[in-house]
């Protein structure tokens, strides 16, 4: 039985398709690092190591009942019809997308931990391990490194499957977590471990 759970974290359509209402925000910056084809890789290699998959996704109830009204993050996402759960927007990148066996744990705020299954389904498969990557490295990575950290879980950054909207908001994120979590390239990770 393996120890270690592989998050893959808001690669939706919203956020990361062209097509999506983040395109123009994250799309160049992950072409420029070809972080899908990465996160891809990463994937086959966790799954052939034995390592458990999951996916985090941010999604809201239709009526938008479940999203902070106050809160800078979210707070358009009712306006634009964001994140709706049951939408194109909420589906993970096609080229990502899970196998019926993955977890699909739905957020409602930036954590990946915060109101969601994600720790106990952590704890009734004695995982002890996470390994992080997706969109944004400063919000649901840099939120989830933090809180897996707190929750003491080794933890693993994969730096060149994460994006910020800039290169720069991406590497001061990666700054910032270097004090909590290991960060690493997908190549050198072994996801058996």
């Amino acid at each position: 039985m393996t120890s270690t759970l592989f998050l893959v974290m808001d690669m939706l359509n919203d956020l990361v398709h062209p097509d999506g209402a983040g395109g123009k925000s994250y799309v160049p910056q992950m072409a420029a690092r070809d972080v899908v084809g990465r996160t891809r890789a990463a994937i086959d290699k966790a799954r052939a190591a034995g390592a458990l998959i999951g996916y985090v996704r941010v999604g809201f109830a239709p009526d938008y009942k479940d999203c902070p009204a106050s809160s800078p993050v979210f707070s358009k996402a009712r306006e634009n019809g964001l994140f709706k759960l049951g939408s194109w927007g909420t589906e993970v990148l096609e080229a990502l997308a899970p196998e019926p066996e993955d977890f699909d744990f739905v957020k409602h705020r930036v954590s990946p931990f915060y109101g969601t299954a994600l720790e106990p389904a952590l704890r009734a498969r004695g995982i002890t391990r996470l390994i992080l990557s997706g969109v944004s490295t400063n919000g649901v990575v840099h939120a989830g490194a933090r809180e897996a950290h707190d929750r003491d879980y080794a933890c693993i950054v994969l730096e060149d499957c994460c994006a910020g909207a800039t290169a720069e908001e991406h590497d001061n994120a990666l700054r910032s977590m270097a004090r909590f979590v290991s960060i690493k390239a997908s190549t050198d990770v072994d996801f058996a471990g």
